[in-house]
């Protein structure tokens, strides 16, 4: 082998028919194109009939409460009736019809942030009482 290249043949440079590294911009036009893809088909899918992401009419969720690491009580409300079920990995069962409807709780309110006590004040107050 070593003769053939000290005879006169041309040398290959190594490398030579490697694709060239890619330029930035085709990294970002293919990043570009992969967005546009997810977003198209999220499109697709929620224009599709049968897509699961309307909750269903009639049906609401009042209260929730975990009851271990895969169990769950949960009051349903479905056209008007409250029913009381227990949700497992093995399944859904009825517990209770309940006569009446639980109370719907209170909105969280933010609190009123013109009203709150000056904070620089009260770490001083604070440092005075530790000394």
């Amino acid at each position: 082998m070593h003769a053939l290249v000290a005879a006169g043949a041309p040398a290959v440079k190594v490398g030579q028919h490697a694709a060239a590294a890619p330029s930035m911009f085709g990294a970002i036009f293919a990043l570009l194109a992969v967005l546009a893809l997810i977003v198209g088909l999220g499109w697709v899918l929620k224009r599709m009939p049968g897509s699961g992401f309307k909750p269903a009419e009639g049906l609401r969720v009042v209260a929730s409460l975990n009851v271990g690491a895969k169990e769950r009580v949960v009051v349903v409300e479905v056209n008007g009736q409250q029913l009381l079920l227990g949700v497992t990995t093995g399944g859904i069962s009825t517990l209770h019809q309940l006569p009446e409807a639980l109370p719907t709780p209170e909105p969280a309110r933010l609190p009123d942030l013109k009203n709150l006590p000056n904070f620089a004040q009260l770490l001083q107050q604070r440092l005075r009482k530790e000394k």
